[in-house]
């Protein structure tokens, strides 16, 4: 039996020319790839790790709202910084967020990203409920 996989797009700049989505849920697994701080074209917290890991947060958070999950649901984290100093910061941002749950985490620093006024990239890894099959799944595997 082929089991449903429903994609989120981001709205991330390379998401097209790369082909990838913000997001991708199959069964009870949600996975969100790397998330920065773009919303469109425009790079929010320019020079800010705090405000370029809230946001990145925020849309990952997002990408797994529109698969039914929510920040409750979230079993692993991995943050990527391209500077060792920006941890205190980037780890109280997490902290807003997921204190309450608690999730596996990862830190990094890594030698740059694609655009370098990107300070700040993260992952999250959700467990939620496995959706019964429905009309509204995008794609089949």
């Amino acid at each position: 039996m082929t089991q449903a996989v429903r994609r989120v797009r981001g709205g991330s700049p390379w998401e097209e020319p790369f082909g990838f989505s913000r997001a991708v849920a199959a069964g009870d697994r949600i996975v969100v790839g790397g998330t920065t701080s773009f919303r469109g074209d425009i790079l929010h917290g320019e020079g800010d790790p705090a405000e370029q890991a809230r946001v990145a947060f925020t849309n990952a958070l997002a990408a797994i709202r529109e698969l039914g999950a929510g920040p409750e649901s979230v079993i692993r984290t991995r943050m990527y910084l391209t500077h060792a100093r920006d941890a205190d910061a980037v780890g109280a941002v997490h902290h807003e967020f997921f204190a309450a749950v608690r999730p596996v985490t990862t830190l990094v620093v890594v030698d740059g990203f694609v655009d370098p006024r990107i300070l700040v990239e993260v992952e999250l890894e959700a467990h939620r409920e496995t959706p019964a099959p429905g009309p509204e799944e995008s794609e089949q595997s």
